[in-house]
C-alpha cells in the first residue's frame, strides 16, 4: 500500500514538474518541441495544399493548350478542303464541253497542253485533300482521343491527392483529440490528487472519506496513464502515416502528374512533327503534277498548230492565172467559136478598172443556215473533210446496228433452242426494224460517197495532169493569139481550164452544180458594178436552180447572157435587174450578138 502510494506521488511530481515547466515556458513565450512540431506540420500541410492548387491550374492550362492546338489543326484541314474544292471547281469549269467547238480545238497542241494542265491541277487539288484527310486522321482524331484520356488521368491523380490529403487531415484531427483527452485526464488527476491531500491533512475528515478521495485520485491517475498511452501510440501511428504521406504518397502523385505532363508535351511535339510530315509526304506527287504541267507547256509546237490551221481551212481552190493584157488601142476580133467571147467586147462594155467577176474568196454566201446536205456551200477541201466525216459517222452507226442485229440473232437462236426462255417471234419485229435502218444508212453512205468522189475528182491535186493536158490542147487548137488557156473562176469558186470544143460543153448534160462560198468572207466586194449584157439565150429544158448562185428557168424562156461558159459547164444569165445566176450551158442555146444588150426587153 505504501509502495503504491509512493509511486503515485512520484508520477504526480513528474506531471506537476512538466506542467510547471510548461507554464514557465508559456510565460517566457517559448514553444515546446511538440508544439513546434505541430506548427511545422501545419505549415507543411498548407504548403502541400498550395502545390496541389498550382499543379491543378498548370495541368488545366496544358489541357487547354492541347484543345487550342487541335482547333488550329482542324481549321487548317478545313482550309485545305476548301482550297482543294475551289481548285477542282476551277479545273472543271475550264474543261472542254462535249459537242462544242472546244472539242475541235483539242487538236491543237496548246489546247491539249492546257487540258493536261487542268488534269494535273485536278490531281494537285487531290493532294490537298490528302493533306486534309491525314491531318484529320493522324492529328485531330488522335488528339481528341488523347484529350479524353488526359482529362481522365488528371482527374484520377488529383482525386488520389485529395484523398491522401483528407486522410492525413483526419489522422491529425484524431491526434488532436487524443492529445486533448490526455491533457484533460492529467488535469483531472491533478485535481483529484490535491483533493486527496486536503482530505488526508484534515483531522476532522473521517477515515472513510479519506479512503474515498484516495481511490478517486487513483482512478483519475489511471485514466491519465491510459490517455497518455493512447496518445503516445496514436502519435507514433500518425508520425508513421505522415512520413508515408509526405515521402511516399504525395511524391508518387506528383511524379505521376509530372509524367503525365511530359507525355502531353511529347505528344504535342509529335503532332507538330506530323503536321510538317503530312505536307512533306505529298511533295513528290505535287512535284510530279508540276512537272506534268511543265512538260505539257514544253510540248506546245507553234509550227504544228499553224499547219493544223492551214489544214483545217484549206479550200482546195487553185489560184487564178495571170490577167491578160487588154489592148484598147486596136480593135479586137472574136473567134469563130459560138461559145467564146472576145476580150475586146468585154473591154468596151465594162468600165475600166473593174474586174469581170468576183474571185472565189470574195463571193458572198447568202446561205446563212446550216447549208445543204452535200456541203456544197463549202470550199472543196473543207467539203471533202465534212463528207468524209459524215461517211465515218454513218459507218459507225451501221456498225452499231449490225452489232444489235447480231445480238438479237443470237438471242433468237437461244429462244429457238430453248422455247421456255422466250418466244423467237418476239425478236423478229426488232430485227426487221434494224434491217431497214441498215439499208437507210447504207443508202446514205452511198450518197455521200458519190458526193465525195465528185469532190475528189475536182480537187486540184487530182486534176493537175488533166489541166496541163487541156492547156496543151487549147494552145494547139486555139486560133486567137490572146485567148490563151488560163485558170478561170467557176460559180462555186473553183478554177478550171477554158475549153475550146463546144461539143464538150454541150455534152455535159448534168454538170456539177455551183456551190456557195463560206460565210466567213468579207462583204466588201458586194458593191461591184453590174456586168453588161453580151447576148441572149433560150432555155431548151426547165431548170429548178436550187443551189446557191443558180437561177431557175422555164423551158423556152428568153434571158440575157452576161457571162459565157468558161469551160466549167455554166453560163451566167440575167432575167431582170435583180435576178441573175448560173444555168447549165447544155440547157440553153446562146446567141452572142454585138447589139445583144438592146435586142430584147426584160422578162
Amino acid at each position: 500500500m505504501l509502495r503504491r502510494r509512493s509511486e503515485f506521488f512520484v508520477f504526480m511530481d513528474s506531471v506537476r514538474s512538466s506542467k510547471s515547466e510548461t507554464d514557465e515556458q508559456k510565460e517566457e513565450h517559448q514553444l515546446s518541441p511538440f508544439e513546434e512540431y505541430l506548427q511545422v506540420l501545419l505549415q507543411m500541410k498548407l504548403a502541400s495544399a498550395d502545390q496541389f492548387d498550382n499543379l491543378e491550374k498548370h495541368t488545366q492550362w496544358g489541357i487547354d493548350f492541347v484543345e487550342k492546338y487541335t482547333k488550329f489543326v482542324k481549321e487548317r484541314s478545313e482550309i485545305e478542303n476548301n482550297y482543294a474544292k475551289q481548285i477542282r471547281n476551277l479545273s472543271k469549269k475550264y474543261q472542254p464541253k462535249k459537242n462544242s467547238r472546244e472539242e475541235e480545238e483539242s487538236k491543237y497542241t496548246f489546247c491539249r497542253a492546257f487540258l493536261t494542265s487542268l488534269n494535273e491541277l485536278n490531281d494537285y487539288a487531290g493532294q490537298h485533300e490528302v493533306i486534309a484527310e491525314n491531318l484529320t486522321s493522324q492529328i485531330i482524331t488522335e488528339l481528341s482521343r488523347y484529350l479524353q484520356d488526359l482529362k481522365a488521368e488528371r482527374k484520377s491523380h488529383f482525386h488520389d491527392g485529395r484523398k491522401a490529403q483528407q486522410h492525413i487531415e483526419s489522422s491529425w484531427k484524431q491526434l488532436e483529440t487524443c492529445k486533448r483527452r490526455f491533457e484533460r485526464d492529467c488535469k483531472e488527476a491533478d485535481r483529484a490528487q490535491q483533493y486527496f491531500e486536503r482530505m488526508d491533512a484534515d483531522i476532522n475528515v473521517t477515515k472513510a472519506d479519506v479512503e474515498k478521495a484516495r481511490q478517486q485520485a487513483q482512478v483519475r491517475h489511471q485514466m491519465a496513464a491510459d490517455s497518455k498511452s493512447d496518445y503516445s501510440s496514436y502519435l507514433q501511428k500518425f508520425n508513421q502515416e505522415q512520413n508515408e504521406h509526405y515521402f511516399t504518397v504525395i511524391p508518387n502523385i506528383f511524379q505521376k502528374l509530372q509524367d503525365m505532363e511530359e507525355r502531353r508535351i511529347d505528344r504535342i511535339g509529335v503532332c507538330m512533327k506530323t503536321f510538317a510530315d503530312v505536307d512533306r509526304q505529298v511533295l513528290p506527287i505535287v512535284g510530279k503534277c508540276l512537272e506534268g504541267m511543265t512538260k505539257a507547256a514544253e510540248s506546245i509546237e507553234p509550227k504544228t498548230d499553224s499547219k493544223q490551221v492551214v489544214e483545217s481551212y484549206k479550200s482546195g481552190f487553185e489560184p487564178p492565172g495571170d490577167v491578160e493584157f487588154e489592148d484598147y488601142g486596136q480593135a479586137m476580133k472574136r473567134t469563130v467559136s459560138d461559145t467564146s467571147l472576145s476580150n475586146s467586147k468585154e473591154a468596151r462594155e465594162k468600165p475600166a478598172g473593174k474586174s469581170k467577176g468576183k474571185l472565189w474568196p470574195f463571193i458572198k454566201n447568202k446561205n446563212k443556215g446550216s447549208g445543204p446536205e452535200d456541203f456544197s456551200h463549202l470550199p472543196p477541201e473543207q467539203r471533202r473533210k465534212k463528207l468524209q466525216g459524215k461517211i465515218d459517222e454513218l459507218n459507225k452507226d451501221i456498225q452499231k446496228e449490225m452489232d444489235q442485229r447480231d445480238a438479237l440473232t443470237k438471242m433468237r437462236d437461244v429462244y429457238v433452242k430453248n422455247p421456255q426462255m422466250g418466244d423467237p417471234a418476239s425478236v423478229d419485229p426488232r430485227l426487221s426494224e434494224i434491217g431497214q435502218n441498215i439499208e437507210k444508212l447504207q443508202f446514205e453512205v452511198q450518197k455521200f460517197e458519190g458526193w465525195l468522189a465528185e469532190v475528189e475528182e475536182r480537187m486540184p491535186s487530182k486534176s493537175d495532169t488533166h489541166r496541163r493536158s487541156g492547156l496543151f490542147e487549147t494552145q494547139n487548137n486555139t486560133t486567137v493569139s490572146n485567148n490563151c488557156a488560163q485558170d478561170r473562176e467557176s460559180p462555186d469558186g473553183s478554177y478550171t481550164e477554158e475549153q475550146n470544143s463546144e461539143t464538150q460543153v454541150k455534152a455535159n448534160i448534168n454538170p456539177i452544180l455551183p456551190t456557195s462560198s463560206t460565210p466567213e468572207f468579207d462583204d466588201e466586194f458586194d458593191d461591184e458594178e453590174t456586168l453588161p449584157t453580151i447576148g441572149t439565150c433560150k432555155a431548151l429544158y426547165p431548170f429548178e436552180g436550187h443551189n446557191e448562185g443558180t437561177i431557175a428557168v422555164a423551158e423556152g424562156e428568153l434571158l440575157y447572157v452576161i457571162e459565157e461558159d468558161k469551160g466549167d459547164g455554166w453560163t451566167r444569165v440575167r432575167r431582170n435587174e435583180d435576178e441573175e445566176g448560173y444555168v447549165p450551158s447544155s440547157y440553153v442555146e446562146v446567141f452572142l450578138e454585138t447589139n445583144a444588150k438592146g435586142a430584147m426587153t426584160y422578162i
